[in-house]
C-alpha cells in the first residue's frame, strides 16, 4: 500500500535494534515481545468481532482531523488474518492500514535506549533526560524523540518517503501518542477513558469511523502488549519475571551507593517476587485484560461442551418412572459454547501460583516466627540452673 523500500526498512530497523542496551529487561527482546504481541492482539479470530462496511467510512466521518482524503484511507488484508468464519473477525478490519502501521512501529520504537531506571530514579537523580521533559513521561519522551531523531539522521533510514506529507505528518503523530501510552503513570486515566467508551451502560461504544476512538484502542493495545508477561505461559512468565526483578535490583544497588531510599520491590536483600507479580496482576494487568475483554476485542476461541439436560436445569426432579426411562435410552444432551482465551486462562493461572506462593511464604514466616517466641518464652538454661545452685550452696 506504501511502496516501503526494503533497503532503507532494513536499515533503519536494524539501527533501531541495535539502539537498544543490553540490559536484564528493556531490550532488543523486549521489543520485539511486544511488536509480536500488537500483531497477535490485531491479526488474530476474535469472537464475535464484526467488520464495519468500508464503504460506509467517508471523508465526513473518518479522519476529519488528519487531513487525508478519503481515496488514502486504505485498509490492510493480511495472510496471517484469514478468517473464514462468520463467528469470528480480526481487529486490524476495522483499523486503517497507515493507522495499524503506526501501531507496529510504535512498538518497535517504544523502549528504545532504555536506560534500564524508572521514570522516578531519573527525576530523583535529576538526569538529563527528566530536565530535557520537565520530569513528565520522561522515558516515554525519550524513546519517542531518540527513534525519530535516529529516522530522520541518515537519508538510507527514510523508509516513509512515499507518505505524503499529510500521511507523514498523521503517521508521526500516531506513533508518539502510541508510545507515551505506555506511560503507567498515566495508566488508570487509560483505563478510566476506555471503560467509559465500551464498557459504561449509557455508552454508544467504539466508534470506528472515528479516529479518536481508534487511537484509543490502539493505545490500549499496546499498553496491554507493553506488559503482557502474566498473560504468556508459566515458564515464559517466569523468564520476563526474572529480567524485571533483575533490572529492578541493580536499580536499587545504584539508588543505596547515592543514598536514596530504596524503591519498592527493589532491595535484592529483601526479595519479594510473588507481592510483586502478584500486585501488579491484581492492580494493573487484571483490570486491563477484563476491560479489553468486555470491550470484545481479546482473541480467542469457542468451544462447544457437551451437558445433559440435568446440568442445564441445575436441578435432579427426576422420578423412579424417569429413571426406569433412563436406563432403557440414552439421555439426551445439550451443547452450549464457552469462550476460551489462552491471555485470560494464563493470567488466571499465574495469578492463582502468585497468591499460592504468598499463602505459603507467610505461613513459613508465621511458623519461624512461633518458633521463635517459644524458643523465647523457655525454661532457664543449664548454665543459668547452675549459677543458681551455686549461690545456694554459697548460702
Amino acid at each position: 500500500i506504501f511502496k516501503i523500500p526494503v533497503h532503507e526498512f532494513m536499515s533503519y530497523f536494524c539501527a533501531l535494534e541495535n539502539g537498544y542496551r543490553d540490559i536484564p529487561y528493556h531490550n532488543r527482546v523486549h521489543a520485539t515481545d511486544v511488536l509480536h504481541a500488537v500483531w497477535y492482539l490485531t491479526t488474530r479470530p476474535i469472537p464475535g468481532f464484526q467488520q464495519i462496511h468500508n464503504e460506509h467510512v467517508t471523508g465526513s466521518d473518518t479522519d476529519s482531523d488528519s487531513g487525508i482524503s478519503p481515496g488514502r484511507v486504505a485498509y490492510a488484508s493480511s495472510k496471517s488474518c484469514s478468517v473464514s468464519d462468520d463467528n469470528y473477525g480480526c481487529l486490524s478490519w476495522n483499523i486503517p492500514a497507515l493507522e495499524l502501521m503506526a501501531l507496529y512501529v510504535a512498538a518497535a520504537m517504544h523502549d528504545y535506549d532504555h536506560p534500564g531506571r524508572t521514570n522516578a530514579f531519573l527525576v530523583a537523580t535529576n538526569a538529563p533526560q527528566a530536565v530535557l521533559y520537565n520530569d513528565r513521561s520522561v522515558l516515554e519522551n525519550h524513546h519517542a524523540a531518540s527513534a525519530w531523531s535516529l529516522y530522520l539522521s541518515q537519508p538510507e533510514f527514510n523508509f516513509l518517503s512515499n507518505l505524503d506529507h499529510v500521511e507523514f505528518k498523521r503517521f508521526r503523530f500516531l506513533v508518539i501518542e502510541a508510545i507515551l501510552a505506555t506511560d503507567l503513570k498515566k495508566h488508570f486515566d487509560f483505563l478510566a477513558e476506555f471503560n467509559a467508551k465500551v464498557n459504561d451502560v449509557n455508552s454508544p461504544g467504539i466508534d470506528w469511523t472515528n479516529e479518536n476512538d481508534r487511537l484509543l484502542v490502539c493505545q490500549v493495545c499496546i499498553k496491554l502488549a507493553d506488559i503482557n508477561g502474566p498473560a504468556k505461559g508459566r515458564e515464559l512468565h517466569l523468564k520476563w519475571t526474572e529480567g524485571i526483578v533483575n533490572e529492578f535490583y541493580e536499580q536499587g544497588d545504584e539508588e543505596a551507593n547515592l543514598g536514596l531510599p530504596i524503591s519498592p520491590f527493589m532491595d535484592r536483600s529483601s526479595p519479594q517476587l510473588a507481592k510483586l507479580q502478584e500486585s501488579f496482576i491484581t492492580h494493573i494487568v487484571g483490570p486491563l485484560c477484563n476491560s479489553y475483554d468486555a470491550a470484545g476485542l481479546l482473541p480467542g476461541h469457542w468451544i462447544d461442551e457437551e451437558c445433559s439436560e440435568e446440568d442445564e436445569d441445575g436441578e435432579d426432579t427426576e422420578t423412579e418412572d424417569d429413571d426406569l426411562e433412563d436406563d432403557l435410552e440414552p439421555k439426551r444432551r445439550k451443547t452450549r459454547r464457552r469462550l476460551f482465551c489462552n491471555i485470560m486462562h494464563h493470567l488466571t493461572e499465574n495469578h492463582k501460583v502468585w497468591k499460592k506462593t504468598i499463602e505459603e511464604e507467610e505461613k513459613s514466616k508465621a511458623e519461624l516466627n512461633k518458633q521463635q517466641t517459644e524458643s523465647s518464652s523457655l525454661p532457664q538454661t543449664s548454665d543459668e540452673i547452675q549459677v543458681i545452685e551455686e549461690e545456694a550452696e554459697e548460702e
